[in-house]
């Protein structure tokens, strides 16, 4: 097996860290990122590189592919992994909620692809990943600006895809179901604060709580992901790859099942039929 230059944001934990095993283990070179450089510090090998990198500040996105220019001279595999949500009815979070989904998750993405693309351009076999999810398919109760950002990250995948591929640079969209990591306990953490005494939906906070661990009810664990995520981007690889549990399931509803089905289950799900105006 060839191995590769390998950049990856969010390696702290979940998918990242994961990934960032996965391809030390292969032989690959991997420039492993976290918002705190002491989340890498399981990661002790001669082929990893890491780096401190917060995705929404675009002058250390910069600096970074700056220092691995000079240090790699190309990367052959990106990684876009690193993501956040805020959970809740789309009218109760505020703007900043808003904002820093739709930055870490949508901008933070094109503005890491931007950084890399002369570096990917020098690669003799270059694949961009994005990892989306299957909540930019079928959108659920109070998680609806963390299914936004995702909808409009495989928009912004697909164009990509098309518009590089004339340079040869793959793009492949990635989109997990249910993944065993930390990430329903980080969205869980905002829920209390998030809803007043008087907010329309405090009577159903725990169904909003439940939405906000959904991830880890029966989750494919990180390790079994990546194994399979690395097997499939290999060869000639489809340009939308579902990994997980439910990741085939959820689609086929929002395909096949008319949209007012649809809301009335999810509605019944998460406890909408209980509320009154």
């Amino acid at each position: 097996m060839t191995t590769r230059n390998v950049f990856i944001t969010g390696c702290s934990t979940g998918i990242g860290r994961a990934l960032a095993r996965a391809c030390i283990s292969r032989g690959d070179t991997v420039v492993a990122t976290a918002r705190n450089v002491d989340d890498l510090q399981y990661l002790d090998h001669d082929n990893a590189i890491r780096m401190a990198l917060d995705v929404n500040d675009d002058s250390a996105i910069e600096r970074v592919f700056e220092e691995i220019s000079a240090r790699l001279g190309h990367i052959d595999l990106l990684i876009n992994n690193a993501g956040y949500a805020a959970m809740g009815p789309v009218t109760e979070l505020s703007r900043e909620m808003l904002l820093r989904q739709f930055e870490t998750n949508v901008l933070a993405p094109v503005s890491i692809t931007q950084q890399a693309l002369p570096m990917l351009r020098a690669s003799d076999h270059a694949q961009v990943v994005n990892i989306g999810s299957v909540s930019g398919i079928l959108t659920t109760p109070f998680s609806g600006a963390y299914c936004a950002t995702k909808a409009a990250l495989h928009s912004l995948s697909d164009a990509m895809r098309m518009e590089l591929a004339p340079f040869g640079i793959e793009v492949i969209t990635v989109q997990p179901g249910a993944i065993q990591s930390s990430f329903g306990d980080n969205s869980l953490a905002g829920v209390s604060a998030l809803l007043t005494p008087d907010s329309l939906f405090k009577a159903v906070e725990d169904k909003i709580r439940e939405r906000a661990v959904a991830s880890q009810q029966n989750p494919t664990t990180a390790e079994a992901f990546a194994k399979e995520m690395l097997l499939r981007i290999q060869g000639r690889p489809a340009p939308e790859i579902r990994i997980g549990n439910g990741s085939t399931a959820l689609p086929l509803m929002k395909r096949w099942l008319p949209l007012r089905v649809l809301d009335r289950i999810l509605s019944r799900k998460f406890g909408l039929d209980q509320l009154k105006g």
